[in-house]
């Protein structure tokens, strides 16, 4: 097991979890526990909550898809941006795929 990301907090450990596991990377997350004694315990990277993935021969692969989400890309390599329905012009943000205004499909997706 190695560790791929040292997380701010438990909620950013999980989110980058459940990435790397859609992805098809076993990951688990570590120090969530020691979260909650913050001010009693110093903060440093090994008391903070932590990604680890479970095979290590994905260890690049992990660090890629983590280093490229931290840039704000998504798994396909492409910038996350908001777009605009072409049937009612409601602005949505990225992480919908059908408007919620109207219900059309987002353009380009499949």
């Amino acid at each position: 097991m190695k560790q791929v990301h040292v997380a701010r907090h438990p909620a950013e450990a999980h989110l980058l979890k459940g990435l790397l596991e859609s992805q098809g990377i076993e990951a688990v997350v570590r120090g969530e526990d020691l979260f909650g004694a913050r001010g009693e315990v110093p903060v440093t990277p090994e008391t903070c909550p932590s990604v680890w993935i479970v095979d290590d021969a994905l260890y690049e692969k992990a660090k890629s898809i983590i280093s490229a989400y931290l840039r704000g890309e998504t798994p396909g390599g492409t910038r996350s941006s908001s777009w605009r329905c072409p049937n009612c012009g409601e602005q949505l943000e990225p992480q919908f795929t059908d408007c919620w205004q109207c219900g059309t499909a987002r353009p380009g997706d499949p």
